[in-house]
């Protein structure tokens, strides 16, 4: 067992916690990163990114996460294969021990442990994602243009996702395994009154069809779940929107969290309700959820975590000083 012992400690190694590191290291805080099951986070399992600021061309999730990575351990960034297990918030400084048996302490911490697509786990799903199947329309709703689009789902993921795909493409179809829908009644309304979006009430996504290495995604073979009856829909992409599982059971009884598990901040900030613990990323956003708005909220952390030390460290010398 070992022992690691630093100013900032960030849990997570997407673009929300590799940009807190890029920041955290300039400070001089030598950040140690504990990269977690999916190090690089979601990125690593994107093909194209068209939407990164500062790229002309489509390029590589993997290979945007690899760069962000070594940009971070250029500047004096830790990164540390491990997973956490346990973590105890009554600091600083903090304590975390990931699975490996390491013990990490830190004076600040950075939470940045992100957020997984929900899956339908249905047949054709993996072997087509990203060809065909995506979990994000404002990620990849531009690659369909003017294509026939599906949207599976009834909450307001699933109705927000037709209403931006409608921008790409004439033809959307909201599938729903219901007669009802759950999303805000707004947004109902406007989606029912838009004329390039219809809805299929009543049928479960039982298979997605299509080869992954000859076109992709052709359509999606439906159950009736009134009736029974089997049918098939073409389109050309399928975008499952049944919502977001934040990545945050770690921090269950010890973090303020909204209904989905989201952790809750200050407003504007990335400030938990505990002094030194911050959290950026798709971990405490259940609205934007890009690569782009996570790396800012890193880089936000990492400067208040800058401005929480200086104002401790100036606060124990006003103390030495009042003694003296």
């Amino acid at each position: 067992m070992t022992t690691h012992t630093t100013r900032m400690l960030i849990v997570g190694s997407g673009p929300a916690g590799l940009s807190a590191a890029i920041y955290g290291a300039r400070a001089g805080f030598q950040p140690i990163v504990v990269q977690g099951l999916q190090p690089g986070g979601q990125l690593t399992i994107t093909t194209d990114v068209e939407n990164y600021p500062g790229f002309k061309d489509v390029i590589q999730g993997p290979w945007l996460m690899e760069q962000m990575q070594a940009q971070a351990e250029h500047v004096g960034t830790r990164m540390l294969w491990d997973t956490i297990v346990s973590i105890d918030l009554n600091g600083p400084p903090f304590r975390a021990i990931g699975d490996s048996g390491d013990v990490y302490e830190s004076e600040t911490l950075v939470i940045a442990t992100g957020a997984q697509a929900k899956w339908l786990g249905v047949p054709g799903e993996v072997e087509l994602a990203g060809k065909g199947v995506s979990a994000c329309a404002t990620c990849d709703g531009f690659f369909y243009r003017g294509k026939k689009v599906a949207v599976i789902g009834g909450g307001n993921t699933a109705v927000e996702e037709a209403l931006y795909l409608t921008n790409h493409s004439p033809e959307v179809t909201l599938i729903h395994r219901r007669d009802s829908l759950r999303a805000e009644r707004i947004l109902q309304d406007r989606l029912f009154a838009h004329p390039n979006v219809r809805v299929l009430w009543n049928q479960k996504v039982d298979r997605f069809l299509g080869d992954p290495l000859a076109g992709g995604l052709t359509g999606l073979a439906l159950t009736d779940t009134v009736t029974g009856a089997a049918s098939t829909f073409a389109a050309d992409g399928a975008f499952v929107a049944i919502g977001h599982a934040p990545a945050t059971e770690l921090f269950n009884g010890k973090l303020a969290m909204d209904a989905s598990g989201y952790l809750l901040v200050e407003p504007g900030t990335p400030k938990t309700a505990i002094p030194g613990v911050f959290a950026c990323g798709d971990v405490m956003d259940p609205v934007y959820r890009q690569a782009v708005t996570a790396a800012g909220t890193g880089c936000m952390a990492a400067l208040d975590a800058e401005r929480f030390v200086a104002e401790r460290e100036f606060a124990a010398q006003r103390m030495v000083q009042a003694a003296e």
